[in-house]
């Protein structure tokens, strides 16, 4: 799209072209059966593969991002500090460095943590769930994420809970299936 000046609007061209990235379409055991832009993905709700990231740092609290208006799911919902699609022949340990990268301009040792088949709430998405502890810098990637900030771990179920419509369902789920688990092995 170009604006009355002539010059192309280059969030909506991202916005194309992001629409056009080919991911594996994937059946219910996970198992690659075909190929499909990220648009007939959405449109046909066919099942493929994501990544979600907790990112800690040393206090123990949690880095959210709050997800771009330009984003097709879910623009200005609170998400995990970073997540993303895996792209066509990518595997999910792949994509989570590239994520966190791309993201958080961060590169640390990530964690696979734990797995959630899709469904309804990750909209036809299995999500691997990674974790990682740093301390450095984030930088937020404006055309992904609009802001980002720490939330303290021990009292982000109250957060949530009391605004359940700011947060994404994919995070609650996340949440829901590893807050426990996630407190008792890893930040202890």
């Amino acid at each position: 799209m170009q604006t009355c000046n002539g010059e192309k609007n280059i969030q909506e061209e991202w916005l194309i072209s992001d629409q056009d990235e080919i991911y594996d379409v994937v059946d219910q055991q996970d198992q690659v059966i075909g190929r499909a832009t990220r648009r007939e993905i959405h449109q046909k709700n066919l099942t493929h593969r994501s990544i979600h990231i907790l990112v800690f740092n040393s206090k123990n609290q949690i880095f959210l991002q709050k997800r771009s208006m330009a984003k097709d799911e879910n623009p200005g919902f609170w998400d995990t500090s970073s997540a993303g699609h895996v792209d066509a022949g990518e595997t999910y340990d792949e994509c989570a460095v590239r994520e966190l990268w791309e993201e958080l301009r961060i590169k640390e040792t990530l964690i696979p943590f734990g797995k959630i088949e899709a469904c309804k709430e990750t909209y036809q998405e299995h999500v691997q769930v990674y974790i990682c502890k740093t301390n450095a810098a984030i930088t937020i990637n404006p055309d992904e994420i609009s802001e980002g900030k720490y939330f303290n771990w021990t009292t982000l179920s109250d957060e949530i809970q009391n605004n359940a419509e700011n947060f994404t369902t994919s995070f609650k789920l996340i949440l829901k299936n590893f807050f426990e688990t996630i407190s008792n092995q890893y930040l202890n």
